[in-house]
């Protein structure tokens, strides 16, 4: 591996790092649906400190109340701040109506480097059990049934609060939920493969020129003033101190286009078209930045850290270290980037180095399942949506086929990351309307099976 930064950051620096579990932070602009706020946290969520403050929004504007014994839809925040979550999840808010239904949104909490010992996936589920039971509690709800929703890793989190919480929720909606990108259970190579594939469906050209340009980056930066050669050619922001962040950088654009790439701007179109555009005899390089021109727009310059900014990276980058180990990685020539192994030993001593603690690789399988998936959720698992769009490089390690009767797999071909649970748009394809439709009519059954059961319980 080329030359790279401080350790901490050679971590931040890995595109999938960042982006893998990322449901809004970018290209979710919409006109969203905010619900009317009802009812603020935060919660006191008890561990062995006392008490962690979880913040949760509630809103009553649909609900028809306990006596109706109306069902209530819960947001299981991710990384990303609440904020975000209320701006850009629309498929609560969509749907409350139909259904009289109460919408919580709760935000993971445990981002205090204080309390990082406590910021563990198992930790939220258990916390995100207690501030459920809680709002029941206090609405005087226990009869209500209740739905679960998450997108990317909050997708994950959904999946697993139905596993291990079946008593507090009756299904879930994990929507781009990559559970089985774990233990080597999906091809390491997987993620970059969904992304080489977009972007060579997009325009062979293109493909061609990126693949290519990894090679031509690593020629110039050879030379005695390959790196200011490289800046200049590139605009960027700063000196380059190693061509390596460069190629992060693209890594990361070519990544998050492809992870992203939904209406109306559908980025890997817009790259390729940069690219494919740029003015005759162009050298690679040339084209390349055209590509960047199109995606950004035109610029005094371009920031290479401009996808690793987030608030949230530090606690996230913990806890891929200490427990979410997905092992991607490249092969020589099985994707358009370079290649470069996942390697557990390199990523092991980054994560020492970084936070003082080794990565756990074997944990989530171990705690959740991931082998034998499908014979071991048959047999006792059931109501969950595993939803994907194959567009969206996270589907390689997603659920893609039916498990059971009522674990099902709904994806789209063209669908991207997280697609289905944003707000509802009069410009929606027609087959991204039709997942959802799928998705809510499921979910109708299990809440009017649920109806069912307690009134044969009753008589």
């Amino acid at each position: 591996m080329a030359t790279r930064g401080p350790r901490i950051q050679a971590l931040w620096h890995l595109p999938w790092l960042v982006f893998l579990f990322s449901t809004t932070r970018v290209f979710c602009a919409s006109t969203s649906k905010v619900p009317r706020l009802g009812v603020h946290g935060p919660y006191g969520a008890r561990n062995h400190h006392g008490k962690v403050k979880h913040r949760y929004v509630v809103s009553f504007k649909y609900w028809r109340g306990p006596d109706t014994m109306a069902p209530i839809f819960v947001y299981l925040g991710e990384e990303s701040s609440l904020n975000d979550d209320l701006g850009y999840i629309g498929i609560l808010s969509d749907n409350a109506a139909r259904f009289g239904a109460l919408q919580v949104y709760i935000e993971e909490a445990l981002k205090d480097a204080n309390l990082r010992g406590y910021f563990s996936s198992a930790q939220t589920l258990a916390d995100y059990a207690e501030v459920i039971l809680h709002i029941k509690k206090k609405h005087s709800a226990d009869s209500s049934p209740v739905i679960v929703f998450g997108g990317s890793y909050g997708g994950m989190l959904a999946a697993w609060f139905r596993l291990k919480y079946p008593h507090v929720a009756l299904g879930a909606l994990a929507s781009s939920a990559p559970v089985l990108y774990f233990d080597n259970i999906t091809p390491s190579n997987g993620y970059y493969t969904v992304v080489t594939k977009d972007f060579k469906e997009s325009s062979e050209s293109c493909y061609k020129t990126i693949k290519q340009s990894w090679f031509e980056i690593d020629k110039v930066a050879a030379k005695a003033d390959g790196l200011s050669i490289l800046q200049k050619k590139f605009n960027t922001c700063k000196p380059l101190e190693a061509a390596t962040e460069l190629k992060n950088f693209l890594d990361s654009l070519f990544s998050v286009a492809a992870q992203y790439d939904r209406p109306p701007r559908y980025p890997v179109d817009l790259v390729c078209k940069g690219i494919d555009s740029a003015p005759e005899g162009s050298d690679v390089l040339d084209r390349i930045f055209s590509g960047i021109v199109a995606y950004f727009g035109k610029k005094p310059c371009y920031n290479l850290d401009a996808f690793f900014s987030s608030e949230t990276l530090e606690g996230w980058t913990w806890q891929t270290c200490s427990e979410l180990v997905i092992p991607i990685g490249r092969g020589s020539n099985d994707t358009m980037f370079p290649a470069e192994p996942f390697d557990l030993k390199e990523y092991i001593e980054e994560c020492k180095s970084a936070f003082g603690v080794p990565p756990r690789p074997h944990w989530i399988t171990t705690y959740y399942g991931g082998h034998h998936f499908k014979e071991v959720l048959r047999r006792f698992g059931s109501n969950i949506i595993f939803s994907n769009g194959l567009r969206d490089p996270c589907s390689s390690g997603g659920v893609l086929e039916n498990i059971s009767d009522s674990i099902l797999a709904v994806y789209t071909t063209k669908g991207a990351h997280c697609m289905d649970i944003l707000p509802a748009t009069i410009g929606d394809p027609d087959w991204v309307v039709l997942q959802r439709n799928i998705e809510i009519e499921i979910i109708n059954g299990w809440i009017l099976k649920y109806y069912q059961d307690l009134l044969e319980n009753s008589s």
